[in-house]
């Protein structure tokens, strides 16, 4: 057995890597992953790869895709206020380690193991703990301040508890798919008041005489995507925030992962004014990236939300997970349920003190939850 690091997937061939997970969790696919690498939509903002690998007779059998961040930027789980106590006693919390996929607030497997040779629990067990042994032995020699763990399964985080990770948890709001034949059977298990929104909403996007249609991201031309790219730019530009990806990645997406990435497309005549991109695996569906350079009624929920629960309804695709963040989404028949992050710290003194404010944000985040399902949009619990 030999566990390396490497800082560019360049060095492992994509054939070899992605027999490591979910064969169709599409973020932690060869082209994802590395595409971000080779259209230089990391360092720039910070994210500086390592990857860590587990061999066995020279077959890659495990890993772990992690940065070096220079900053928090991009993670949507938000820890500013952390690094404002390091620094304010003298400590500095910059570089420290994250595992996640950058941009992505996609709930997903972050330690990736050859699931053909490695098929029980208690090996699985063996396996993530070689490669966090291998992690904070990187962060201590590396003297990087911590390591953080996001969107992963709760399951795999709570066997890190025992390697004195600590948990965080915070609420995104998921669409579940409960065997609809259509649209409109999802809309009959809402509340009066609710669906009638909803229909309206529809009915004021189609109003909008724009042509909206949804593809696979294999069948946009390069000009196409240049276009997505720029309505999507175009959003940051408004906002006074920064872009990282870049119309190559774009490109790439198209060229690289076929029918893993889908694309709804609004067009004015033959003028695209808007657009939003999802990704899929066999099970999920993943909103990711809105642009629009005029503003519409209502297109927005057309284009993000009643677009990819059709899709779902259609394919029998048995979740959607739009995005992070977001109560407007509740109304719209997304429920808020837990994501999950784990959290090393290499210096002690700082524990005992995030582990008090993680404990309170917990009972906070637990209130909230409650509170928000008060005003589920559906007529009766859904399980």
């Amino acid at each position: 057995m030999q566990v390396t690091v490497c800082h560019s997937l360049s060095e492992i061939d994509e054939s070899e890597w992605d027999t490591l997970g979910k064969p169709d969790y599409p973020f932690t696919r060869h082209a994802f992953l590395y595409g971000l690498e080779l259209h230089d939509c990391l360092e720039p903002f910070g994210w500086h790869p390592v990857y860590f690998l587990i061999r066995e007779g020279g077959r890659l059998i495990a890993a772990l895709p992690a940065y070096i961040k220079t900053n928090s930027y991009g993670e949507l789980v938000f820890d500013h206020a952390w690094a404002q106590a390091y620094e304010r006693h003298g400590f500095t919390y910059y570089p420290k380690l994250v595992t996640a996929i950058p941009y992505t607030p996609a709930t997903g497997e972050r330690f990736l193991l050859q699931l053909e040779a490695i098929d029980t629990a208690d090996q699985q067990k063996k396996y993530h703990q070689l490669l966090v042994a291998a992690a904070t032995q990187f962060c201590e020699a590396h003297k990087l301040s911590s390591w953080h763990i996001l969107f992963e399964q709760e399951s795999t985080l709570r066997e890190l508890e025992s390697n004195n990770f600590m948990l965080r948890c915070d609420i995104q709001f998921h669409w579940q798919n409960h065997q609809y034949t259509s649209f409109d059977h999802f809309l009959t298990n809402l509340r009066s008041r609710k669906r009638k929104n909803i229909r309206k909403e529809r009915q004021s996007a189609r109003l909008n005489n724009l042509d909206i249609q949804m593809f696979e991201g294999l069948e946009l031309s390069d000009s196409d995507w240049e276009k997505v790219h720029h309505l999507y730019q175009s959003i940051y530009d408004r906002k006074y925030g920064t872009a990282t990806l870049n119309s190559a990645f774009f490109k790439h997406l198209g060229n690289h992962m076929g029918k893993s990435v889908l694309v709804v497309l609004a067009r004015d005549n033959t003028q695209i004014v808007a657009c939003s991109v999802f990704f899929r695996s066999g099970s999920h569906l993943y909103g990711r990236i809105w642009g629009c350079d005029h503003y519409y009624r209502n297109l927005h929920f057309e284009c993000c939300y009643y677009q990819g629960i059709d899709y779902c309804i259609r394919n029998q695709l048995q979740w959607f997970d739009p995005g992070a963040q977001g109560e407007h989404k509740l109304s719209r028949g997304f429920l808020p349920g837990k994501t999950w992050s784990g959290h090393w710290l290499n210096q002690a003194e700082f524990c005992e003190a995030i582990a008090g404010f993680l404990k309170q944000e917990s009972r906070y985040i637990d209130d909230y939850q409650a509170d928000l399902m008060k005003h589920s949009p559906y007529r009766q619990i859904l399980l």
